[in-house]
Order: structure tokens, then C-alpha cells, then sequence
């Protein structure tokens, strides 16, 4: 029994939490990085056997989108997302109008900062969920409650959003997450929205829009997964400060908070002046080994943008 307890949560972290990277401890950008799940061996035979279960419903019914879209799920839970990048295109070339196939494979594009194909990935499944009514996305692992939190257009609309404001576009991040807004319609959703619609706010010099935002945010907001967002938001109201929230993440035992927590945290330093402390912080980040998280990510990018433009 515990030891399959032990298997289910550590396929939770590599389902849900972000991929660790194989090259940690180094400040440099690492465009196009592929990172690799730290997995014990019982949670890489487990997800092996899914990719193969995966793989076998594909090769029986290589025309059904489920399966294709489950295939590239499946190898990317492994840290292969080329790979995984691969099913999709092969997919998209199969079904053009698919939008969770361009939805998929444009976070992966994220993923291996791929900004510009991620834009436009996104933007086509967009337009192609225009005027249809959404729905819900299955999770890889339920959550400890079994309920799915996000839906195909909010991560259409939220991962375009991130793809605009990791290249610095924000007022194009701004226009993709208010339509996310739209269709956040849980506790969850709305944590990880208001959270970037938030910082992209800050970062246009919008501060009292920015606050507006903050209104539905409560203490007692019943969040699933987005705990740590859900808490970052808290700090902008001013209820907890930024050393606070920094102090907790590196002392609540998960590695995983400290990227998420640590972006906001330094964005908050940035647009209010305190750039050198938010650029150590962006470093500091980068140090760890949570290469494909957005928090990450997003530290990688201001690293890269702060640095003076080669001749």
C-alpha cells in the first residue's frame, strides 16, 4: 500500500511538476534545453509502461486524435519533447483543424523555448476554437480530488499569453490573457491568470488596472493545485511580504515552488525599482535544476534580456 502511494505521488511531480534539467547549476540561457524528469526507477518503469500503452492504442487506431494527442502526452511526461513535438506535427499533418494538436505541441514549444513557433501554434488553435464551446482537459494524474482544472482554450489562451510576454511583447501577452480570463472559470484557473495578467500589468506600468485584477482574489480561495500563485497574488494585496513568501517557499520542502515563487517575487523587485535584487534573484532561479518550469523560463529570459545587445 505504501509503497504504491509512494509511485502515485512521485508520477504526480513528474506529470504535474516541471521537468528537472539535466544541467543545473549554471546562470547561462538554455535555449532549446532538454530537460529530464527526475525519476525514481519504479516511476520510470511506470511511465514507460504508460508511453507503451500509449504508443500500443496509437498503432491500432493511428487516426484518432486521442491517441496521437496521448502518445505525445505520454513521451513528453519522459523529458523527450522533441520527440513529442514530432507526434504532434506528424498529427497536424494528418488533422489540420485539430486544435488540441497545435494547443500541445505549442506548449512544448515553450518548453524548448521555441517562442516564435509557439506563437504561432497557438494562435491558430485560437482561431480555431473560436465560437465553439470549451472543454474540459483531462489531467495525465488526477489531482488528490480527481477534478481537472484547466480547459482546451484557457491553456490556449494562457500559454499564448506566456509565449508573448517570454519574447517581452506584453501588450500581446496582455490582449491573450484577458481572453484567458474568460474562460478561467475555477479557483485554480483564476489564481494562475490574475497572477500573469497581474505581472503583465506591472510590467506595461498599468498599476491601477493591475489592482483592479486583485478584487475576486480571497485568503479563502479553495485552490487545488496553484497554491503557490494563489499565495503570490496575496503579496501583491499586501498581506504577506515578498521576504515572507521567499522564506516559505525555500523551507516548505518542495523544490518545485521556488521558480514560480522566485519569478513573481523578482518581477515584483523589478517593477518597483529594485532591479538588482531581482536580477539576483532571475540568477539564483537558474541555479536550480527546474529547467522546463515557467518560472524558470521566464528568470531565463529576463537574464537574457538585461544583458547589452552584441554589435
Amino acid at each position: 500500500m505504501h509503497q504504491h502511494l509512494f509511485i502515485a505521488a512521485a508520477l504526480f511531480l513528474a506529470l504535474h511538476a516541471p521537468a528537472l534539467c539535466q544541467r543545473a547549476g549554471t546562470t547561462e540561457p538554455r535555449e532549446g534545453a532538454q530537460c529530464s524528469p527526475p525519476l525514481t526507477p519504479e516511476t520510470r518503469r511506470e511511465l514507460e509502461a504508460r508511453l507503451l500503452e500509449a504508443r500500443a492504442r496509437f498503432e491500432s487506431s493511428p487516426n484518432d486524435v486521442e491517441a496521437i494527442i496521448w502518445l505525445g502526452r505520454r513521451t513528453a511526461y519522459l523529458g523527450r519533447f522533441d520527440e513529442a513535438i514530432a507526434v504532434y506535427t506528424k498529427g497536424i499533418a494528418k488533422f489540420p483543424a485539430a486544435a488540441r494538436l497545435y494547443r500541445h505541441r505549442g506548449h512544448r514549444y515553450l518548453t524548448v523555448r521555441r517562442f516564435d513557433l509557439a506563437i504561432k501554434d497557438l494562435k491558430r488553435a485560437a482561431k480555431l476554437v473560436q465560437g465553439k464551446p470549451d472543454e474540459i482537459e483531462p489531467d495525465g494524474l488526477p489531482n488528490a480530488r480527481g477534478i481537472p482544472t484547466s480547459t482546451l482554450q484557457s491553456n490556449i489562451w494562457y500559454h499564448l499569453g506566456l509565449a508573448h510576454y517570454l519574447v517581452g511583447d506584453f501588450k500581446n501577452a496582455l490582449k491573450a490573457y484577458r481572453e484567458c480570463l474568460k474562460v478561467s472559470k475555477n479557483p485554480d484557473m483564476l489564481a494562475a491568470t490574475t497572477h500573469w495578467l497581474y505581472m503583465t500589468l506591472r510590467r506595461l506600468n498599468r498599476e491601477a488596472e493591475a489592482r483592479k485584477t486583485l478584487a475576486p482574489i480571497t485568503d479563502e480561495m479553495d485552490i487545488i493545485e496553484n497554491r503557490d500563485y494563489h499565495r503570490l497574488l496575496l503579496m501583491y494585496q499586501g498581506k504577506i511580504s515578498p521576504e515572507a513568501l521567499l522564506e516559505e517557499a525555500a523551507k516548505g520542502g518542495s523544490a518545485l515552488s521556488f521558480p514560480s515563487v522566485g519569478y513573481g517575487v523578482g518581477n515584483w523587485y523589478l517593477y518597483n525599482g529594485r532591479r538588482a535584487e531581482a536580477l539576483q534573484l532571475f540568477r539564483k532561479i537558474l541555479e536550480g535544476p527546474q529547467c522546463s518550469s515557467f518560472g524558470f523560463i521566464a528568470a531565463e529570459a529576463e537574464i537574457k534580456r538585461s544583458r547589452p545587445a552584441s554589435n
